[in-house]
């Protein structure tokens, strides 16, 4: 049994029933802890920042944050298949495939968001140490990074037990913090904020685009939802578990990101960090810093968590802990790079609307996936490799899912549109950002398609695969509680 304040050892293996304890509801402040964020701050002001009108930038976060229910959905899974995201989506790709997939989004994706997060926190601890004296240097820099990210990377180390007892405060800490801020943001709000000039036709709708890519981007990249539901009793009710994933995440978003369209009708957004701590009084600023800090290292304990357990699914014969160090090196590195090299915001807002090529259609393919087996998956089975098993499909990979992949990866390249690349559909439509909604569409529609087509899900093969009366049959109905189990 895992418990807080110790090693998680467990890597992708199965977590067997007698493990399984927790209610749903507690996903709830597991998810809320790393979006009450100083990002979504960011973002916000982004919205106003490129001419949106408060009520247009409020109509895009409501719904760009919708994306978070995907996220819910996906976690469902965790409790049915008793093992991680990086392990169920070999049903997704097949064996083989899934391993070139995981390169992509369980490591090299899950290292930028390690960098952008870091990025965010060690700017406000740069910052921190320059009002208290510490002379500027590319050497201070490394290490307030390196210390922001060895606590980080500690907390992924402890693993899921002390995840969900530690966010439980921080949720509520974090929450106050902001709550706080956003009370002083409030007094210096422009009511009466209009932008210079309004956005009409093509140009208001590359906005709406451009807005609803980048606050819909973040809810996408959390495909590994079901690393934090594993533990969880496999009678859990699937509605609870999306629903308090998905509220947990999406109440702070929208709170947060609104705020931060407020705070740029009045503040310089360009600088968020500079900008909050001029309304904020002295004495509370290093209070904010530190929040912003805790915010970044809640954020990636789940990231660095879930490449660890990405990297095992690979095949690289390491344990977790190894596993959780590599890629919190590759991500260290590559914050040293961006906040040496690059302007923080612009970092921001390219890296958020580039990675839902490939997110997007990932999610899109986990989702459709899910549906059409029923989350009827086994992680008994999903952990078997051996050429010939029940997800060795051909040659060791999943064509519908490679291919739903690829088609949706380049349906939203073609319609992103961003500073480092516009896709051509999009220039045509004067820079419209459709690349959520052109991706996720094109890639589960034809996931569906060709495994229709192809035959290669059954569902009622799947149903029954652990035999009449097992937890997943169809002789067998899910509890709508889920009811602990003791160890």
């Amino acid at each position: 049994m895992e418990r807080a304040g110790q090693p998680e050892r467990r890597g992708i293996d199965a977590v067997s029933d007698a493990e399984r304890i927790g209610r749903p509801r507690q996903l709830f402040a597991v998810w809320a802890a790393p979006n009450v964020s100083y990002l979504s701050f960011a973002v916000g002001a982004s919205l106003i920042l490129t001419g949106l009108s408060l009520p247009q930038a409020f109509g895009v976060i409501l719904a760009g944050n919708l994306l978070w229910i995907c996220t819910g959905v996906v976690a469902a899974s965790g409790p049915a298949a008793g093992t991680s995201g990086s392990v169920i989506s070999r049903a997704f790709y097949g064996v083989v495939g899934n391993k070139m997939v995981l390169i992509v989004t369980g490591w090299l994706i899950a290292s930028a968001y390690l960098a952008l997060n870091w990025s965010a926190a060690s700017v406000a601890g740069i910052g921190l140490a320059g009002q208290w004296g510490l002379p500027g240097s590319p050497g201070l820099d490394t290490v307030v990074i390196c210390l922001i990210a060895g606590v980080t990377l500690l907390v992924a180390i402890y693993g899921y037990a002390t995840i969900v007892r530690l966010y439980t405060a921080l949720s509520v800490l974090l929450t106050v913090v902001f709550i706080v801020v956003t009370g002083y943001v409030l007094g210096s709000v422009d009511w009466s904020y209009a932008p210079a000039r309004p956005l009409h036709g093509a140009s208001l709708a590359a906005a709406l685009g451009t807005g609803f890519t980048l606050v819909g981007s973040t809810a996408l990249s959390y495909s590994n939802s079901p690393d934090l539901a594993r533990y969880l009793p496999r009678s859990c009710s699937v509605t609870a578990v999306a629903g308090w994933t998905a509220l947990g995440a999406y109440l702070p978003s929208v709170v947060f990101t609104s705020v931060g369209a407020l705070a740029a009708t009045s503040l310089d957004m360009a600088d968020p960090q500079a900008a909050l701590e001029k309304v904020l009084p002295g004495w509370f600023v290093p209070v904010f810093v530190i929040s912003v800090v805790l915010n970044a290292v809640a954020n990636n304990g789940m990231t660095a968590y879930s490449a660890g357990l990405s990297v095992q699914s690979v095949g690289v014969r390491i344990a977790r802990i190894p596993a959780v160090l590599v890629i919190g090196g590759l991500g260290t590195a590559m914050t040293l790079y961006a906040i040496l090299v690059f302007d923080f915001l612009t970092s921001v807002n390219t890296m958020l609307q580039l990675v839902v090529v490939i997110t997007g259609p990932a999610m899109a393919v986990a989702v459709t996936d899910l549906v059409l087996r029923r989350n009827r998956y086994h992680g008994e089975q999903l952990l078997r490799q051996e050429r010939g098993g029940p997800f060795w499909y051909r040659g060791g990979i999943h064509w519908p899912g490679i291919l739903a992949l690829l088609t949706g990866g380049l349906a939203a390249l073609m319609w992103v549109s961003t500073s480092f690349w516009t896709g051509p559909l999009a220039t045509a439509l004067g820079g419209v950002d459709l690349a959520v909604p052109a991706g996720m569409g094109t890639a589960a529609l034809v996931y569906w398609a060709t495994t229709r087509a192809l035959r290669t899900i059954d569902r009622d093969a799947d149903a029954d695969a652990d035999g009449p009366g097992s937890p997943n049959s169809r002789t067998q109905k899910g509890a709508s509680l889920c009811t602990p189990t003791s160890s």
